[in-house]
């Protein structure tokens, strides 16, 4: 069981003691993250690429070790990417 640091036990205890109040606007944010979501993972463009077939079984691999679909992989990889939150290692 993991623990807890401070500030996420001070949280958990306001919460059981009945201290905290839901955001008066929780279900207008609630409507406009589900937008932001749906946006974001929204599907609306094809790519076709050529790989190195060794690169395409190495993907399938870790695809299939991670329970999900290759091209989902894929896709998720560019988007990692895109955003800058995966870097090209040039050392």
């Amino acid at each position: 069981m993991s623990r807890l640091d401070k500030e996420e036990q001070e949280i958990l205890d306001a919460f059981d003691a009945g201290e905290l109040l839901r955001a008066p606007d929780v279900e207008d944010r609630k409507v406009r993250h589900q937008q932001y979501a749906e946006t974001m993972f929204k599907k609306d463009a094809r790519i076709n690429i050529r790989l190195s077939s060794k690169d395409l079984r190495g993907l399938q691999k870790k695809a299939l070790s991670e329970g999900i679909p290759y091209q989902t992989l894929v896709a998720s990889i560019l988007h990692k990417y895109v955003e800058g939150r995966l870097h090209e290692d040039r050392s």
